[in-house]
């Protein structure tokens, strides 16, 4: 069984405003492409030093993917990988952890320890099939 959490960065305020309302639509680079962008574990750092870097006031939510449902997609990106995708809102009580994401002095997010994640420019993202879907295996 594959593991089912599911990654995404957001503003420290949208989380916040996310939470007082019970879900979460998304940012606007979100809602301009029609679903929520996450990454897996292996993923998510590449997509911080891509999208985000020298972004500050951000949180890195840890998502129960399992708790999304139908909503969410697999779908191939950069490189052929499957990203989840989630088109709706996230609801807020899928979200098992939200941690800070600083930035180091030289303008990448700084990841917590706890989690374990892969990934850096350096690293290549794993190879997998457009049809195979992490969550059904």
């Amino acid at each position: 069984m594959h593991d089912t959490l599911i990654f995404h960065m957001c503003r420290r305020d949208e989380w916040a405003a996310a939470q007082a309302s019970g879900s979460y639509a998304g940012s606007s680079q979100d809602l301009a492409d029609g679903f929520i962008h996450f990454s897996t574990a292996l993923q998510v750092e590449i997509s911080a030093a891509k999208h985000r870097r020298g972004q500050d006031g951000l949180v890195l939510l840890t998502v129960d993917g399992a708790k999304l449902g139908a909503a969410l997609k697999w779908e191939a990106s950069r490189g052929g990988a499957l990203f989840p995708h989630l088109y709706g809102e996230l609801p807020v009580d899928a979200v098992v952890r939200v941690d800070d994401l600083p930035l180091g002095p030289d303008g990448r997010h700084i990841f917590p320890q706890s989690l374990t994640i892969g990934g850096g420019d350096d690293d290549p993202l794993p190879e997998q099939s457009a049809d195979r879907n992490p969550l059904s295996e």
